[in-house]
């Protein structure tokens, strides 16, 4: 048993061994113990169904078998970040993707297909659901960065600079899935240009807390939804996940070295990290939960997410 004085990915470790799906165990062996990516996509495998598309509650908050955007969003990022983001599989998805698309060619946050599974109460299921960056922005840009080329792309490309453009109020989530776009789309003068004005925005509407330890108002953004707690908020480090991000340009050293403090600290006696964000000045304020096995399934992921964040920024984990 990893002890007090252990590293913080021993302890991490110890948390993962004892709590985590298969999938989150082969992942951490892949980042950390020189595991193999094949094992990695041979979990990732059992997700995914007959149609390409990705299932079973890869995404915790969606439960049941059928295939969402928001599971293979989550399914591409696992390929992403072990380099086998590219094959059959992928073009699969692609497919998958393109049959699941509005009429505008992106992608829903929920497909009406799962509609009578166990659902996140702040994940509506509609007969007509719009399109949104939050679920298209981030398998456009990992496609694009892996050089990926499908039909599907054109279009839901054309949706995330439109929807990146008219961007004047948003939410933290939503300038999560822009720069998730935008860090992997091949204009990159045009990206960098939309990134500059989006950290204005970020800025102006302080939607990023860039100091945790300072009182002052740090009213909840909107965009949170029913299912989050107060004293929800999101850092630095949310948007930066590795300082090659075009967001890193939207905070000063001294900010994110704040930010990746915090981080830092929000390690749990077990070993393992809360679910994201944060409870900033009052305390910690864990996602409320609204099924048991829910939170018990996010954690490890948000574990791997502190680890991989702190190690990319250069932070000491063990």
């Amino acid at each position: 048993m990893a002890g007090s004085g252990a590293s913080p990915l021993a302890r991490a470790e110890q948390f993962i061994w004892l709590t985590a799906r298969v999938l989150e165990q082969r992942r951490f062996a892949f980042h950390f113990l020189d595991g193999d990516a094949g094992a990695v996509e041979a979990a990732l495998a059992a997700y995914q169904g007959a149609d390409g598309g990705y299932g079973h509650a890869l995404e915790p908050d969606l439960r049941g078998p059928v295939s969402q955007p928001l599971h293979t969003v989550h399914a591409m990022r696992v390929l992403d970040s072990i380099g086998r983001c590219e094959g059959l599989r992928v073009e699969r998805m692609c497919r998958y993707l393109s049959d699941v698309s509005t009429k505008d060619g992106a992608l829903p946050i929920v497909h009406p297909s799962q509609r009578g599974r166990p659902t996140a109460p702040f994940l509506p299921v509609v007969d007509d659901p719009p399109s949104e960056l939050l679920a298209t922005g981030p398998v456009v840009g990992l496609l694009h960065r892996n050089e990926v080329w499908h039909a599907w792309l054109f279009r839901a490309t054309d949706f995330c600079w439109a929807a990146v453009d008219a961007m004047e109020k948003s939410h933290p989530y939503e300038v999560q899935a822009a720069v998730a776009f935008l860090d992997g789309v091949p204009d990159r003068a045009r990206a960098e240009a939309a990134a500059d004005r989006l950290g204005r925005l970020v800025r102006q509407q302080r939607l990023a807390v860039l100091d945790p330890a300072r009182d002052g108002d740090l009213s909840v953004a909107p965009g949170y939804g029913p299912g989050c707690a107060p004293g929800r908020h999101h850092l630095p480090h949310d948007y930066v996940r590795t300082p090659h991000s075009l967001a890193r340009r939207w905070f000063t050293d001294e900010e994110m070295d704040r930010s990746l403090d915090f981080l830092a600290a929000e390690q749990q006696e077990d070993g393992g990290w809360p679910i994201v964000p944060h409870g900033v000045r009052r305390g910690r304020h864990p996602q409320r939960e609204w099924a048991p096995g829910t939170a018990l399934e996010s954690r490890p992921i948000a574990t791997l997410d502190a680890l991989l964040t702190l190690r990319a920024h250069g932070r000491p984990i063990g």
